[in-house]
C-alpha cells in the first residue's frame, strides 16, 4: 500500500474509533466499582512513579539518581511528540537537528559535539527503546509510538547502559500486549495542514498468547517557503508501525516478539538567509562582492520571513526498522532477561550546502544504509541486604555510505580567485564531482553488574563495575571527476585541474584501532528521614576511541596525515550529590543535584572552511568541563490543580582547547607564518591563525539557564452523558542564550527565547480526551540553529523555530 494511503486510513480508522468508542464506553458498566476504587485511592495517595532506570522495576524517588520521568498522556498532551520536543518539558536536555543524520542529543551539554554528525564516534546519551538500544541518534526524529513512559536519566550510565552514556540516557517504555481488551485512538487537526492520527489495539489471541499493533502518522506542511521551487520545506511526513506478540505460557515466563517500521518522507531540510559577518577573506571573496557579482540577493534579509531560495533538491528520506526478542524468565530469587535485536537504518539526504540559490554546490547526497545487531543477557535479584544486577553485551554494527558532491555552473565565479582567469569559465569546475564510498565496522563486547548493598534500612552503597572491549575499522575513497568524465588523480600540474583539485581532493584511508576500557561507579545514599533521601555518587566512564570515517585531514602538501585517522577515548570523571524528598503528605516533591564531569580528549568535530575538500573531521580537545544544579519540583494539593516547575544552571566549558578551529571572523585569509601576527577580527585580506585557542569558553548548544514550567486546573463536568472534568493546562519554557558554532562567535549567537504552550479541554473518567491546544503561542521568533556557509565567505544561514501552532486533538481510551 502507498504510504500516502496508509496514513489516510489511519486518520480514518482513528477518527472512526474516537467516535464509536465514545457511546460504548459510556454504555459499559464498571465491573467491579470497589475494587477500581480501591486502587484509584491507593495510587492517588501513593503518588509513585515506577521506573527501570537500574534495569529492575522500583519508584522513581526511591533511586539514588538524577532522573525526569514523563508520562504517555503528559507527552502527549503537551505535544512532545518525539525526543526532540521533550527538551521544552526537561531543561537539562538539548537537542539540534539539521537533518536526521546530522542530530545532536546532549545532557548538561555533554553528549556529542555540536555539528557535523559522524560515523565514526558513539554518541553520549544513549536511546533505548523496550530495553534496545539505538545507536543512530537519527531515531530521535521520529514520531513515540505507543508510548508509556519516557525516562531522562541524568549523568553517566556507563555500568548498566555502556560505553554510550557519559552524559546520560533515554529509557523509553511502549506499551505491552494484555491478555484484556484494550486499545487507543487519537485524531489532532491544526495549522500548516497538521495531521496526526494514533491507533493501538491490544489483547488475546488465547489463553497464553497475547498481541499488540500500534500505528502512526503524521503531515504538516513546511514552516518555510523556497521561492525558487515553490515550495513550503521543513515539513514533517512521519508514518510508524509496530506490532508485538506476547507468548506467556507461565507467570514465570514471558517472552515478546516486537517489530517496527519508521518512515520519513519529508521536504527537509533547509535554511533561510540570516546575516553576514566580515571575515578575513579578500574583500572581493566574502559574500557581498560575490552575490553583487553574479546580481544575486537572497529573497529576504528578515529571517523570520521565513523564505529561502535554495536551488538543489532537498530529501531526508528516512528508514529505521528493526526486530527484538526479548525473554524475561522468574527464576526463582530473580529475574533473568535476554534482549535480541537487529535495526537497519535507510538514509537518503539530499541537501543543498551553499545554502545560497546560486548553482555552486550543486549535488550534496551522502545516503547510508546500516546493519546493527545486539545481544545482552542480565540476571537482577533483589533480596532483604542485597540487589544486584549481573550482565553481558555484544553490539556487532556495519555502515556503508555512497557519497555524491557537484559543483554548479556558479561554482567557477564564487570560488576561484577573481584575480585568476579560469573564474569566468563556469566549465571549470561545472559538473565537477567527488564520488566517495566508505564503509565502517563496530564491534563491541562488555560484561557488568552493580550491587545495592543495604548496610541498614536508611544506608546503602552501590558499587558497579564495566568491562567494554572495542574495534572500529573503517574504509574511505574519494574519487574526483570533471565535468566531462574525466578522472582526477591528484597529481595533475596543469592550472584547471589545479583549480578542480582545490576544490575535491582524491584521497583514499583505512582507519583502524581497538580499545579495551574499565568502567566503574559508586553510589552511597542515606535516608535522612521518611521520603527523603541523600545520595552521593562517583563515576569513572568513557566514550570509546573513534576514527575519522568522512577523510582525513591534509598538510601543507596534500599529503593525509595518517595520525588522524584514529582519535582517543574520552575519560570521563563525574561527581554528584542530591537529595529527593516529598513532603505535605506527599502532595509535593522536590529534588535537587549537583553535579560536576570533567572529560579529557574530548572529541570535538572541527570543520574546515572551504567547500569541497573536507567538511569535518574529528579531533581531541585537551579538557571540557560541565558543573551545574538542577532542581525539580512539583506539587499537586488536590485532585483538582497540579504545577510544576523544573530547573538547570549548566557551566559547560572547554578547559583546554588550544587548537580549536577559528570562528568566522578570523577565517579566510592568509595562514599566519613564522614571527607574524593574526590580523583583527573582521579584516579583509588579513592573516588567520592556522587554529585558535578557546580555552575557557562555551561549549555550543548549552544555555547557562534553562526552565520548564507549567500547571494544571480543573473541574469537574458532563459531556456526551459522560462524567469527567474540565481542564486548562499551561506549559512554559524558557533558555538563556547559546552557542551555535563549536568555536564561539557573535556571528553564530543564538539569543535566549521563551515558549508558553496552552491546552483547555475535557478528559471523561472512561478516556474520552478532547481539548484544543496552541505552541509557541506568543509567536517568538527564535532559531534552532546558525550555520556558518563554506567557503568563509561570511554568510550566515539559519533554521528558524517552529512559528505559533494551533489546533485540537480528540483521543479515545476502549
Amino acid at each position: 500500500m502507498h504510504p500516502i494511503s496508509i496514513r489516510t486510513a489511519l486518520l480514518l480508522g482513528a477518527g472512526l474509533a474516537a467516535i464509536t468508542a465514545v457511546p460504548a464506553a459510556a454504555q459499559d458498566p464498571a465491573t467491579d466499582d470497589a475494587a477500581v476504587a480501591a486502587e484509584e485511592a491507593e495510587a492517588g495517595s501513593s503518588n509513585d512513579i515506577i521506573v527501570t532506570a537500574r534495569r529492575r522495576s522500583e519508584t522513581a524517588q526511591d533511586i539514588p539518581l538524577a532522573v525526569t520521568v514523563l508520562g504517555g498522556q503528559q507527552i502527549a498532551e503537551t505535544g512532545a511528540f518525539n525526543v526532540g520536543r521533550l527538551q521544552q518539558l526537561a531543561p537539562t536536555l538539548q537537542f539540534y537537528s539539521s537533518n536526521p543524520r546530522n542530530t545532536t542529543l546532549n545532557i548538561r551539554g555533554l553528549g556529542v559535539p555540536f555539528g557535523l554528525t559522524s560515523d565514526g564516534f558513539e554518541q553520549g546519551v544513549g536511546i533505548y527503546i523496550d530495553d534496545v538500544y539505538y545507536s543512530r541518534v537519527a531515531s530521535a526524529t521520529f514520531d513515540f509510538l505507543d508510548l508509556d513512559q519516557v525516562e531522562v536519566l541524568r549523568g553517566p550510565q556507563g555500568t548498566l547502559y555502556g560505553k554510550n552514556t557519559t552524559a546520560g540516557a533515554i529509557n523509553i517504555k511502549t506499551n505491552q500486549p494484555t491478555f484484556d481488551f484494550e486499545g487507543t485512538a487519537e485524531v489532532s487537526l491544526g495549522n500548516y495542514e497538521f495531521k496526526q492520527a494514533r491507533v493501538a489495539v491490544s489483547g488475546p489471541l488465547s489463553d497464553t498468547i497475547a498481541v499488540r499493533v500500534a500505528a502512526s502518522a503524521t503531515d504538516r506542511r513546511g514552516t518555510i517557503r523556497n521561492v525558487t521551487s515553490n515550495q513550503d520545506i521543513q515539513s514533517l511526513d512521519n508514518l510508524g508501525l509496530r506490532a508485538q506478540l506476547l507468548w506467556q505460557p507461565s507467570n514465570d515466563l514471558k517472552i515478546t516478539l516486537a517489530g517496527d517500521y519508521n518512515k520519513q518522507d519529508a521536504n527537509c531540510c533547509g535554511s533561510v538567509f540570516v546575516r553576514t559577518v566580515s571575515t578575513q577573506r579578500p574583500l572581493n571573496r566574502q559574500f557581498a562582492a560575490l552575490a553583487a557579482a553574479q546580481n544575486y540577493a537572497p529573497p529576504s534579509t528578515n529571517p523570520f520571513d521565513r523564505l529561502s531560495d535554495l536551488d538543489s533538491t532537498l530529501n531526508a528520506g528516512n528508514v529505521i526498522a528493526g526486530v527484538a526478542l526479548r525473554v524475561n524468565w522468574d527464576v526463582g530469587p530473580g529475574t533473568f532477561t535476554s534482549v535480541t535485536a537487529w535495526r537497519y537504518w535507510d538514509w537518503l539526504p539530499e541537501n543543498d550546502r551553499d545554502f545560497t540559490g546560486l548553482p555552486i554546490v550543486s549535488l550534496s547526497q551522502n545516503p547510508s544504509q546500516q546493519n546493527q545487531y545486539t545481544q545482552e543477557f542480565r540476571y537482577a535479584y533483589s533480596g532483604t541486604k542485597f540487589d544486584f544486577v549481573v550482565g553481558a553485551f555484544a553490539f556487532d554494527q556495519r555502515i556503508d555510505t555512497q557519497g555524491l558532491e557537484g559543483q554548479g555552473a556558479a561554482a567557477s565565479r564564487w570560488s576561484i580567485n577573481p584575480s585568476n582567469a579560469l573564474s569566468n569559465d563556469p566549465s571549470v569546475l561545472n559538473g565537477l564531482v567527488a564520488r566517495n564510498t566508505q564503509f565502517l565496522k563496530s564491534t563491541s563486547a562488555a560484561v557488568f553488574g552493580q550491587l545495592s548493598w543495604k548496610v541498614t534500612d536508611a544506608f546503602t552503597i552501590q558499587p558497579g563495575v564495566r568491562l567494554n572491549y572495542d574495534k572500529k575499522s573503517g574504509f574511505y575513497q574519494r574519487r574526483v571527476f570533471t565535468g566531462t568524465g574525466v578522472e582526477l588523480f591528484g597529481t595533475e600540474t596543469d592550472a584547471r585541474s589545479r583549480a578542480q583539485l582545490a576544490i575535491f581532493q582524491p584521497q583514499q584511508t583505512a582507519p583502524s584501532d581497538t580499545d579495551w576500557n574499565f568502567t566503574y561507579d559508586l553510589t552511597l545514599s542515606y535516608e535522612l528521614a521518611p521520603d527523603v533521601l541523600a545520595y552521593g555518587t562517583y563515576a569513572k566512564s568513557f566514550k570509546t576511541i573513534g576514527i575519522n570515517q568522512n577523510g582525513l585531514p591534509t598538510d601543507a602538501n596534500g599529503v593525509p596525515i595518517a595520525a588522524a585517522g584514529t582519535i582517543k577515548p574520552e575519560n570521563v570523571d563525574h561527581f554528584e550529590i542530591g537529595v529527593k524528598s516529598r513532603f505535605w503528605d506527599r502532595k509535593a516533591t522536590l529534588n535537587l543535584a549537583a553535579f560536576r564531569t570533567d572529560i579529557r580528549d574530548f572529541q570535538a568535530t572541527v570543520t574546515n572552511g572551504q567547500f569541497g575538500v573536507l567538511r569535518g573531521f574529528l579531533a581531541n580537545a585537551d579538557k571540557v568541563r560541565s558543573q551545574g544544579i538542577e532542581a525539580d519540583f512539583n506539587i499537586q494539593p488536590s485532585e483538582r490543580f497540579t504545577a510544576y516547575v523544573n530547573g538547570a544552571y549548566t557551566d559547560a566549558k572547554y578547559v583546554r582547547f588550544v587548537d580549536a578551529p577559528c570562528p568566522p571572523e578570523l577565517s579566510g585569509g592568509t595562514t599566519v607564518g613564522a614571527g607574524q601576527t593574526p590580523s583583527a577580527p573582521g579584516t579583509p585580506g588579513g592573516l588567520s591563525p592556522a587554529n585558535c585557542d578557546i580555552s575557557g569558553q562555551r561549549l555550543a548548544g548549552v544555555s547557562k539557564w534553562s526552565f520548564a514550567f507549567g500547571a494544571e486546573a480543573n473541574a469537574p463536568g458532563n459531556v456526551f452523558g459522560q462524567p469527567g472534568q474540565f481542564y486548562l493546562g499551561y506549559d512554559g519554557s524558557y533558555r538563556s542564550n547559546f552557542s551555535s558554532n563549536a568555536s564561539p562567535s557573535a556571528a553564530t549567537r543564538i539569543d535566549g527565547y521563551s515558549l508558553s504552550n496552552f491546552r483547555a479541554g475535557f478528559r471523561s473518567d472512561d478516556g474520552l480526551n478532547i481539548f484544543a491546544w496552541v505552541r509557541n503561542a506568543f509567536d517568538e521568533d527564535y532559531f534552532e540553529q546558525l550555520f556558518i556557509a563554506p567557503g568563509n565567505t561570511g554568510l550566515i544561514a539559519g533554521l528558524p523555530g517552529d512559528p505559533r501552532t494551533w489546533g485540537a486533538t480528540v483521543s479515545v481510551a476502549f
